[in-house]
């Protein structure tokens, strides 16, 4: 599941990562905004909000979800580099890796939340969040050539309707079976996602920053399988 890419990939592979990275950023996403009320996966909001904010004057508040939408694209940046260099090196397991940097700085958000005894700057720990939501984003978009994009739900709502609209249009059966297998990955991921917002929230309500440690350790069980593999290749 994490070692192939690209068109090597199966259905299944797609689904069962698409599935479970969309819950992770789900749940993150609802925990930080119901925490700091900052969203740190939604960027087409924040962009949004950050044009609002200018039209306005608010540029303090403006400069804030700025930085959030920075952090997004270093976080891709980052993973991204990590992924070429490891690629380049004949590293299997380098997708593995790169999710284990992102559990590595969930767990440092989730165990800064908990052990603070001072106001936390909401702003600070979102951007933070939103930076380890840019390298998942860029992990699976890289793994699977753009198909799975646990955090990009406006994307995956309107490959749904494209998928629908080619279902019901004259294509060839070769077509029709591409959108099927389409339609079924971003069916899961938008409703994995959903469900994780439920869980994140639930989650933070119950045990505070102990959430996104939690979501630290679901990442580390999904990559551990793999990070062993080093150069030598393993079926997914």
């Amino acid at each position: 599941m994490l070692i192939h890419d690209g068109q090597t990939r199966e259905l299944k592979s797609d689904l069962t990562l698409g599935g479970i990275l969309a819950f992770i950023a789900g749940g993150v996403n609802s925990a930080g905004y119901l925490a700091y009320g900052y969203f740190s996966a939604n960027m087409t909001g924040n962009v949004s909000m950050v044009s609002e904010l200018l039209s306005v004057r608010h540029f303090q508040a403006a400069g804030a979800f700025c930085a959030i939408v920075g952090m997004f694209i270093l976080g891709a940046f980052v993973a991204t580099s990590l992924i070429q260099a490891g690629k380049s090196r004949g590293y299997s397991n380098i997708y593995a890796l790169t999710l284990i940097v992102e559990a590595v700085v969930l767990a440092l958000a989730g165990l800064w939340v908990s052990l603070s005894f001072e106001h936390i700057n909401g702003l600070a720990l979102v951007s933070v969040l939103s930076f380890s939501m840019g390298v998942q984003n860029a992990a699976s978009t890289r793994i699977s050539e753009s198909r799975v994009r646990s955090t990009h739900v406006s994307g995956i709502a309107t490959d749904i309707g494209v998928g629908l609209a080619l279902l019901t249009g004259n294509v060839s059966r070769s077509q029709r079976t591409m959108a099927m297998e389409r339609l079924r990955l971003h069916a899961v991921t938008i409703a994995s996602f959903a469900l994780g917002g439920i869980a994140g929230a639930l989650t933070f309500e119950t045990v505070q920053g102990l959430a996104f440690c939690l979501f630290s350790g679901a990442l580390v069980l999904l990559s551990m399988r793999y990070i062993r593999i080093g150069k030598r290749p393993l079926d997914s």
